[in-house]
């Protein structure tokens, strides 16, 4: 398993995490697959998923070589714990929640904890998240990223919920650590027609446009 440093750096360096729902959780491999194929390797399976921990444990099983794999939409302690016990690199909560930090801590694992206003991002901060995941950030926009970084630039932020490849090199101008991308990149459509071409050509559209910003900035 990678090290937390090399977690935290490719992270950075890559900058998209895809965040997969599906109700169908056979679908969550070649999902997966056709995400790396795409150019997106950080994988953020969600609890939402039937049988989460061991649909991510069939990720890594598969893909670990080729991918971090973590488990998303982790709410407390107990599922931050039973996350990193199955093999999650990286758990990510859409909360402020202190215990989902000291569990990935303790593991030597990367944490993202959730936060909306600059109150709750400082305290994802000091309460040892690797990164904070600004959520939702449709409403917010780039422009609420940039004002956050002004007082407070030590922050790592990852923008989840509206992201879209309109908005995504913005984002990243406005000083976003990475991306967090879910509907947008993983559609209805994609999931109801098995659609794993079209998934990698969406994937490989948002690499690039996430690493052009990233090279521009």
């Amino acid at each position: 398993m990678r090290s937390k440093a090399k977690i935290i750096s490719d992270i950075h360096f890559l900058g998209v995490v895809a965040v997969i729902r599906a109700e169908q959780p056979e679908q969550v491999v070649p999902l997966c697959e056709a995400l790396v194929k795409g150019g997106v390797s950080i994988l953020e399976i969600t609890m939402t998923v039937p049988d989460a921990v061991n649909v991510m444990k069939n990720v890594i099983k598969s893909l670990g070589q080729h991918a971090i794999v973590g488990m998303g939409s982790v709410l407390d302690g107990a599922m931050a714990r039973a996350a990193l016990d199955a093999g999650a690199e990286f758990v990510v909560s859409p909360i402020t929640k202190v215990e989902v930090a000291a569990a990935a801590r303790g593991a030597q694992r990367v944490c993202m904890l959730g936060a909306y206003t600059p109150t709750e991002a400082q305290l994802a901060h000091t309460s040892g998240a690797d990164f904070v995941k600004i959520f939702p950030a449709d409403n917010l926009g780039p422009v609420y990223l940039r004002a956050l970084r002004a007082p407070m630039p030590h922050l790592k932020m990852v923008p989840t919920g509206g992201v879209t490849l309109q908005n995504a090199a913005e984002f990243i101008k406005a000083g976003a650590a990475a991306l967090g991308i879910g509907s947008s990149l993983i559609t209805k459509e994609i999931l109801r027609d098995a659609n794993w071409a079209e998934l990698s050509r969406l994937a490989g559209e948002y690499a690039r446009i996430v690493r052009e910003a990233k090279e521009g900035r």
